[in-house]
């Protein structure tokens, strides 16, 4: 893989150099690889398909969990999301020790490695949310609760530069890989100022189906805002929201 440079910028195929753009800008590249027909069906290639499919598998989960959580996604992530969210998948995909390879699930592996997935790592929740807060879910009801305790915003909360207001988030998906589809829920405070004056406490709920006995994922995030002649703006269009994944549960 090479860079392309210059002020004319290529996309297409010349010969066998295919030249693209990537987020890391306009690339070349050498056409080559082996046959697909010869992956498909020579047996020296068995792993390869089974690798294969699980990171298909993992791409579609991946898909399952962003599509669920879209409200809250579409004003906190980064450029490469997608690509992360399905490493970690194939990682957890990896962990599954019911079903053979090839043949592995996201469900049946330790789903509590995505705890702490930084959906946008221009703002990352652990290092800008230094107010203690709980989570907590209840199967039996579908509520899924997010509680942070009074706190100063200006001291627990490190916002970037222009921040005047802000608003923190949370969200809850039961997540049904099999179908691939999924049920959310979110709720949020009202815009606060970014002071030095101690907020109330904050109780949000979600409510999920009652009784589920899917993965349920909960994430938390907060949104800064810049106040212009009355008027708020999300700060930055929102660069360094952040979005975070604080709970995993299965039964």
């Amino acid at each position: 893989m090479a860079k392309q440079t210059g002020i004319i910028k290529l996309k297409g195929t010349i010969g066998d150099i295919s030249f693209y753009k990537s987020s890391d800008g306009y690339l070349a590249r050498t056409k080559g690889g082996v046959d697909a027909n010869r992956i498909a069906n020579d047996p020296a290639f068995q792993r390869t398909r089974e690798n294969g499919s699980e990171f298909g598998r993992a791409g579609k989960g991946g898909k399952v969990i962003r599509n669920g959580i879209r409200v809250l996604l579409q004003n906190a992530k980064d450029k490469r999301v997608v690509s992360r969210l399905t490493k970690a998948l194939v990682a957890v995909t990896k962990t599954d020790a019911v079903n053979e390879r090839g043949q592995r699930t996201i469900e049946d592996g330790d789903m509590n490695t995505l705890q702490g997935f930084e959906f946008n790592l221009n703002g990352k929740l652990g290092s800008t949310l230094f107010a203690p807060f709980s989570t907590s879910l209840d199967r039996a009801t579908g509520i899924v609760a997010l509680d942070l305790a009074s706190f100063a915003p200006a001291v627990r909360i490190a916002a970037p530069s222009g921040t005047t207001h802000f608003k923190v988030v949370t969200g809850a998906a039961e997540l049904d890989f099999s179908n691939e589809r999924s049920t959310f829920g979110n709720s949020e405070t009202a815009i606060l100022p970014y002071n030095a004056a101690d907020t109330a406490a904050i109780n949000l709920e979600v409510t999920l189906p009652a009784g589920s006995v899917l993965p349920i994922m909960q994430v938390v995030g907060i949104e800064f805002y810049q106040e212009v002649n009355g008027q708020m703006y999300p700060l930055k269009n929102g660069a360094y929201n952040a979005l975070s994944i604080t709970t995993i549960d299965k039964v």
